[in-house]
């Protein structure tokens, strides 16, 4: 009985304002995942760019997310969040026109490297807004399902762009869908209706903790790993398939698979996420995402490509919920902004390496050298979370 009267007076956790973020996030991401699993091959066949190059070329946007990633979180944390996001937003949105207009390898560099920069603040701003809307019996459960948007997306972006390059091969298509769809996820936030911020009649000196969030160094380190494991896979998976597989149009079944792992772990890992087991969530998901990387490395067949695929999914959609929640039990409800910022941030360095170090190692010595560089990172990164970062959040958790 007690359990029927809990259920009844929950708190709804699809709200309008929830729903709004969550649909304009998948939007962000959709357009995200159109152009990401293609940009190499795009380098490559447009410009003639080479492994290494690639790399260097991709890892700007990925620098410039990550340096804008702070004052992302200061500035939600601060200012209004709606005006800060609309603002990110839409410039993330108009820098696709950029890459119609790029007709050379270093405009393509400059336009590229610069989008870095409002994805990185509307990235923070949105997954900000999002925990604020959400009502805090729902909290943690919430920030799962938010990180459903971006799967989703990721499941449905490549299958439709590698779908427009087998037909037609055109990319300015891609660039011009893009950019169509991040202004549909603009408007729908444009919409929101938000509580106002209690105004900050006094800004907090600088300092670092106002831009980072110190007391998830630990995390975030382990984060970085676990990003830079990523970073080498998703950029250099159509390379490596296309080239030693022999698959044409398979890299979208690999993201589909990829996408499908992340949902059903989400769905199963809400429902231990609802009981606070955050934790236990991150260390099955850290346990399963390292067999993964082991079966990309070492098993160099369909089967290891996309068998793959699904346990990767399946392990960092357990592992990337639990590491949010993490940060967010780790700062104060005032620092809520900071915390997703120094999540990202850690992200973002570890997929910046990755992709520098995997396009590096792939032109010295090819691409089973660059994956099994990707599964010994992410072993180091599983074992410092059993050794030390697990204890290290339970005990200094705040909530």
């Amino acid at each position: 009985m007690a359990d029927i009267i809990e259920e009844i007076t929950k708190e709804r956790l699809w709200n309008r304002n929830y729903v709004k973020v969550w649909s304009a996030n998948f939007m962000l991401f959709l357009s995200f995942m159109l152009l990401t699993p293609l940009l190499p091959l795009y380098l490559k066949e447009e410009f003639g760019a080479g492994e290494a190059a690639i790399g260097a070329v991709l890892s700007g946007y990925t620098i410039t997310t990550l340096l804008i990633r702070p004052f992302s979180g200061y500035f939600v944390d601060n200012w209004p969040r709606k005006t800060v996001l609309l603002i990110s937003y839409g410039a993330f949105a108009l820098f696709f026109g950029g890459y119609v207009l790029a007709g050379s390898l270093l405009a393509f560099t400059i336009v590229r490297t610069l989008h870095g920069f409002p994805f990185g603040a509307a990235t923070v701003a949105n997954s900000t807004v999002a925990i604020d809307v959400l009502p805090s019996s729902r909290r943690t459960e919430g920030i799962g399902f938010y990180g459903l948007s971006n799967n989703i997306a990721m499941a449905i972006g490549p299958t439709i762009a590698l779908f427009i390059y087998a037909a037609w091969s055109n990319f300015d298509f891609l660039f011009v869908l893009s950019l169509v769809i991040a202004c549909g996820g603009w408007w729908i936030n444009s919409t929101l209706r938000l509580k106002p911020k209690p105004t900050v009649a006094e800004r907090p000196h600088m300092s670092l903790d106002r831009f980072i969030l110190v007391s998830g160094w630990s995390e975030g380190l382990t984060m970085v790993c676990f990003a830079c494991s990523y970073g080498v896979i998703s950029t250099y998976v159509a390379i490596y398939g296309k080239e030693e597989l022999g698959i044409t149009s398979g890299t979208g079944v690999f993201f589909m698979l990829l996408a499908a792992g992340l949902i059903m772990s989400r769905l199963t890992g809400s429902v231990s996420l609802r009981k606070g087991n955050i934790a236990r969530n991150a260390s099955v998901g850290i346990a399963v995402s390292l067999f993964g990387y082991l079966l990309f490395a070492g098993v160099h067949t369909l089967v290891g490509y996309y068998g793959a695929a699904l346990v990767i999914g399946l392990g960092n959609g357990h592992m990337y919920p639990a590491f949010q929640n993490m940060f967010i039990n780790l700062a104060t409800h005032d620092r809520r902004g900071t915390a997703n910022s120094t999540l990202l941030v850690s992200w973002d360095v570890g997929m910046g390496l990755g992709v520098l170090a995997g396009g590096a190692i792939a032109e010295i010595a090819g691409f089973h050298a660059a994956f099994w560089t990707a599964w010994a990172v992410n072993a180091c990164g599983a074992l410092f979370w059993y050794a030390y970062v697990k204890r290290h959040f339970l005990s200094h958790k705040l909530r």
